[in-house]
């Protein structure tokens, strides 16, 4: 339960810089609780992209994964502890933004950026080597690749599967946060 507060606490004062609605950084993930279906506003400070300016790609194509979260070979992993008990939350968490980052650009919305940053964000917190980091990008990816291989424009299943993750990352993200977060 420490380290869970320690985690939580870790990524709160990572995330106080930015303007947000929400208290805390899984919260922050789906754009807090009143309006679940929309993304969340990106402070212009957040940096995450990179400084030099890349050419839009049409709205068809989707953008690849960044490199850093294709899973290159981590060096030699430590003795790490027992995952925490919120682990499989956050293995579909990834999952989920995975899905998202590939969807939203798909379907217009391009913020596949955004939702890259925060599974940036996530692993920073939560796993910045190691063998859970590398769990944790291989679901990123199986959720990007996932839709990458089957969707080529954007459908009216594609919107439905943009809407139930925008969900169900929310509830998960709000779970994790209700139940392990600082006290």
């Amino acid at each position: 339960m420490k380290r869970a507060s320690i985690c939580v606490l870790a990524i709160c004062v990572a995330c106080a810089g930015a303007p947000a609605r929400a208290q805390d950084f899984l919260s922050n993930l789906f754009g807090g609780w009143e309006r679940p279906h929309a993304a969340p506003p990106l402070p212009a400070a957040a940096g995450r992209r990179d400084a030099k300016a890349k050419p839009k790609k049409s709205k068809k194509t989707a953008k690849t994964p960044s490199p850093a979260l294709l899973g290159a070979p981590a060096p030699t992993p430590q003795q790490e502890g027992p995952p925490p008990p919120y682990e499989p939350q956050l293995l579909r968490l990834s999952e989920i933004l995975g899905a998202l980052s590939f969807l939203r650009d798909l379907c217009g919305d391009e913020d596949g950026e955004e939702w890259r940053a925060k599974m940036s964000s996530l692993l920073d917190a939560e796993a910045r080597a190691g063998q859970r980091r590398a769990k944790l990008t291989g679901a990123f990816n199986r959720g990007f690749h996932g839709y990458e291989t089957t969707y080529r424009s954007c459908t009216a299943n594609a919107r439905s599967a943009i809407s139930r993750y925008l969900d169900e990352g929310g509830k998960i993200a709000h779970d994790i946060a209700y139940r392990y977060g600082a006290s």
